[in-house]
């Protein structure tokens, strides 16, 4: 593993396009894969699907949208606790998310170079780690790494430590790593 690729993950966060297509480029980025619920910002339009699927093409990077299978929120209210934060723990057993990371898994094996995107600029604040990174790494032994919102590159373990303890529900410490079964969103998504 580790002289292999690994599969990136960013959060456009702050960023301009322009900053963002820098990140990008820099690692050589072959496939975007958009783990957003909704792939639409209000905030950042640039980086609603339609637009960013042009923008994407047009530097010959490929965009796949996965958030109907790997994103934070979704539609399926039982996913949820009793406060409507989404249960990553529940998430994690669906069959729909299973055959998302069976994909992740599929071409991290095939050393496609990979970056999972969201909106979220912090990764210890976003499901790609919390949700997404716990399994790749955890349990499917996949290399990943985060780029940070100053756009440094940090490990999953390393991101697990920037979360507090007490947002760190039912961890346990297995090989130098963090493994949560615990984790939910930080926000309510009542429907």
């Amino acid at each position: 593993m580790k002289n292999k690729v690994p599969i990136y993950t960013i959060g456009y966060g702050n960023r301009s396009m322009e900053e963002f297509l820098k990140v990008v480029n820099q690692y050589e980025i072959e496939y975007l894969i958009d783990v957003r619920s909704q792939p639409f910002s209000r905030f950042k339009p640039e980086f609603s699907q339609p637009a960013l699927t042009v923008c994407l093409d047009n530097h010959d990077i490929r965009y796949v949208f996965m958030g109907d299978k790997l994103g934070g929120r979704p539609e399926d209210p039982s996913l949820s606790d009793y406060e409507g934060k989404v249960d990553y723990s529940e998430v994690r057993k669906t069959d729909n998310y299973r055959s998302g990371i069976d994909r992740l898994c599929k071409a991290f094996e095939q050393q496609e170079v990979v970056l999972l995107m969201c909106s979220e600029g912090k990764p210890e604040s976003c499901h790609r780690s919390k949700l997404i990174g716990e399994t790749l790494v955890g349990e499917r032994k996949v290399k990943i790494l985060h780029i940070d919102e100053n756009d440094n590159l940090v490990s999953q373990s390393e991101v697990i430590e920037r979360i507090p303890r007490r947002e760190r529900q039912m961890s346990l410490k297995l090989d130098g790593l963090f493994v949560s079964d615990g984790f939910r969103s930080r926000n309510k998504y009542q429907k």
